[in-house]
């Protein structure tokens, strides 16, 4: 019987940033992905795969960038929060962008702390790569993705703030 492999997460922080980071830790940001990984592919039970084997690349982008790459792979020239790009399907590999710039307005729109959005837009990329996926517009805070990625998400934070 071989043991489990587990998730190869690699984070990219935003360049330049290496020392001025303010978003959550690398080790909270890896503890985001394993969550999400643990609550499986759409339509699995959560905790069905767990990720083993599973590798994710994270990568924080400046506005300008993520722009450019909305653009050029879905074709919208606008800056979105997070884009998730599948490369294989067992063992789950992907690719993930963040722009913390993104986050952070919204965090402020919202009145939230921008390191819980980027913690909750790292979880929502994971799931996507997973499979999970949601309508457009106001719906989707309604749909069972949605309502995945905030019961992750809570777990998730409480478990920090019980560390605290």
């Amino acid at each position: 019987m071989t043991a489990p492999v587990p998730p190869d997460i690699r984070i990219d922080f935003p360049p330049g940033e290496d020392e001025g980071w303010r978003g959550p830790s690398e080790a909270e940001l890896k503890a985001a992905a394993r969550a999400a990984l643990g609550a499986g592919p759409a339509g699995d039970a959560p905790g069905a795969a767990a990720g083993e084997g599973a590798e994710l690349s994270v990568t924080f982008l400046p506005a300008a960038a993520m722009r450019a790459l909305n653009r050029d792979y879905h074709g919208v020239d606008d800056l979105t929060d997070v884009l998730a790009f599948g490369l294989g399907e067992d063992p789950l590999v992907g690719d993930i962008y963040i722009s913390p710039d993104a986050a952070e307005a919204s965090a402020r729109e919202l009145g939230l702390d921008p390191g819980e959005e980027i913690l909750r837009l790292l979880i929502h990329g994971v799931l996507h790569l997973l499979g999970h996926d949601h309508p457009e517009g106001e719906a989707r805070y309604a749909s069972p993705m949605f309502e995945l990625q905030e019961r992750l998400l809570a777990r998730l934070l409480a478990e920090f703030r019980g560390r605290a």
